[in-house]
């Protein structure tokens, strides 16, 4: 029999885990990403060798008549299992992050899967809408599991430039179709905005928050890691809480090149 929780009010200390990173080509998404703790990339851009962390490249193999031979959503699924059983791999060598780069071509290759699968063009030719429930299933499926991993979990998107044509502004949003951003961003804590000024050598990379959950306070945010990423994005802080997370990481940076010096004295 289940024992009911006692009835009260609860103070939680909540920290950000998933995050939807959305941005212009080179505009340092894969970068800001690649810093969080022992990242594993499920890579769709096939740059994965100019990477700094492990990845998988993630894609759909036929065999030589077309048919279809290894579908993205049985690898995807295959690759969520092996994260929920790190158990047996020593604490150094286990994945703390996950990222997708990019959730665009993850939901491309999900929906060529099922219709490689279903030998049909579209999901439309999949008779009484069967294509699309098969689809939103196998999309909604990956990203719950990725959200019930006890780890930090990052969407890659790229960026699509909407001009007016009367007044000639234009406007920025993630290049992910809306329906798919819903479902993706509706199981997220933070979502942000990578930006890139100037060109080359003079380049200079920003960070924006677009969205928060909750508001989310430093003092809880238990990975130092995580920590130091968040607070070079406009907007996650307050001023005095950015002050306080800066002074934070500068004196444990100062304590461990203290314990170095008495280490190598030694």
């Amino acid at each position: 029999m289940i024992e009911l929780p006692k009835v009260g009010k609860l103070q939680p200390k909540t920290q950000p885990h998933n995050f939807f990173i959305w941005g212009a080509t080179m505009s340092g998404k894969s970068y800001f990403a690649s810093h969080f703790p022992n990242p594993l990339v499920l890579n769709t851009d096939g740059n994965s060798e100019q990477g700094t962390a492990p990845s998988i490249q993630i894609r759909n193999i036929r065999d030589e008549q077309g048919n279809l031979k290894q579908s993205c959503i049985k690898q995807l699924d295959d690759i969520i299992v092996a994260l929920q059983n790190q158990q047996d791999r020593p604490e150094d060598q286990r994945f703390k992050t996950v990222v997708v780069d990019v959730i665009d071509d993850i939901c491309v290759m999900m929906e060529q899967a099922i219709c490689l699968e279903a030998k049909v063009q579209a999901l439309s030719d999949i008779p009484y809408g069967k294509g699309y429930a098969m689809f939103n299933t196998a999309l909604q499926q990956f990203v719950m599991d990725l959200k019930a991993l006890p780890m930090n979990v990052i969407y890659i998107s790229r960026e699509l430039t909407i001009t007016d044509d009367n007044s000639n502004i234009s406007s920025y949003q993630p290049s992910l179709k809306t329906k798919y951003y819903n479902i993706v961003n509706g199981n997220c804590d933070v979502v942000i905005r990578t930006i890139k000024t100037g060109d080359g050598q003079n380049a200079s990379y920003f960070k924006e928050v677009k969205a928060l959950r909750s508001k989310y306070h430093p003092q809880n945010i238990t990975n130092m890691n995580v920590l130091y990423e968040l607070i070079q994005c406009s907007g996650m802080f307050t001023n005095e809480e950015q002050d306080w997370a800066k002074k934070k990481i500068n004196g444990l940076i100062k304590k461990s090149n203290k314990s170095k010096e008495t280490n190598s004295n030694k």
